[in-house]
């Protein structure tokens, strides 16, 4: 017999996150006196209102706030600048704290020249969770950026290529590090097993890699067939099946 302590533990899960009662969902107030930071000051100087706050954690890493509708000017700046070259772009990711209200967006930034961090982040609400691209301001955005849409559903506007790249292209659940998606997904077991049991073959690849078995003439490999049975292409297909 199951416990039903246990049950509601795993019902619970499903249903995600409960603000607590009184609970108001608001961003941290302004910090006090903060070290400095040469970057900070200038953006500030630079763009004003636009930069919303700043703050420091873990002793010595500044974090700098500001609006989605000017990041793209913003970040482009940063990088160009003389006085700032964040020529090197470490990381985008997302972080959900799961208050119902917003996503942070997190690019982590670092200047080579200068030997100098920032971190920049913005808030976006679920509502509108949409930003313009850096792809064309550091290329190294481009698998971080898709990351962060298959993973929290942030939608880059203008890059050249935005869809999964960690679940299928057909995933139907959501997206899997958004603190509202159920430990065991959305679906229910009965469902997944469906679901998972009428794929075709077709359904296993992209609509880019179908395309191109068809325009070369050769037939997908078949994720049901064994190694050189029916429905496997030859070695050395261009994007497919190659060797």
């Amino acid at each position: 017999m199951t416990d039903p302590n246990f049950k509601k533990g795993l019902d619970a899960l499903d249903q995600g996150p409960a603000r607590a009662a009184g609970e108001t969902v608001e961003s941290p107030p302004p910090a006090g006196d903060l070290p400095p930071h040469p970057t900070v000051d200038a953006l500030r100087d630079t763009f004003g209102e636009a930069i919303l706050r700043h703050e420091v954690v873990s002793g010595d890493e500044h974090i700098v706030y500001i609006g989605p509708e000017r990041n793209l000017e913003i970040l482009r700046w940063l990088r160009d600048n003389p006085g700032e070259r964040y020529d090197m772009l470490r990381d985008v990711t997302a972080i959900d704290y799961g208050n119902g209200a917003f996503l942070q967006l997190v690019y982590e930034l670092w200047s080579i020249p200068n030997r100098r961090q920032l971190r920049i982040k913005i808030e976006l609400p679920l509502d509108r969770l949409e930003v313009d691209s850096v792809y064309y301001v550091w290329r190294a955005s481009d698998w971080l950026e898709r990351e962060t849409f298959d993973m929290f559903g942030i939608v880059f506007r203008g890059h050249p290529d935005l869809r999964r790249i960690l679940m299928p292209y057909n995933y139907a659940e959501g997206h899997p590090l958004r603190k509202d998606f159920p430990l065991r997904g959305r679906f229910t077991r009965a469902e997944q097993t469906r679901r998972s049991l009428s794929l075709k073959t077709e359904d296993h690849y992209s609509p880019y890699e179908v395309e191109l078995a068809k325009r070369l003439g050769q037939p997908l490999p078949s994720v049901m067939a064994d190694d050189g049975g029916p429905g496997v292409p030859e070695s050395g297909m261009p994007g497919i099946g190659a060797q």
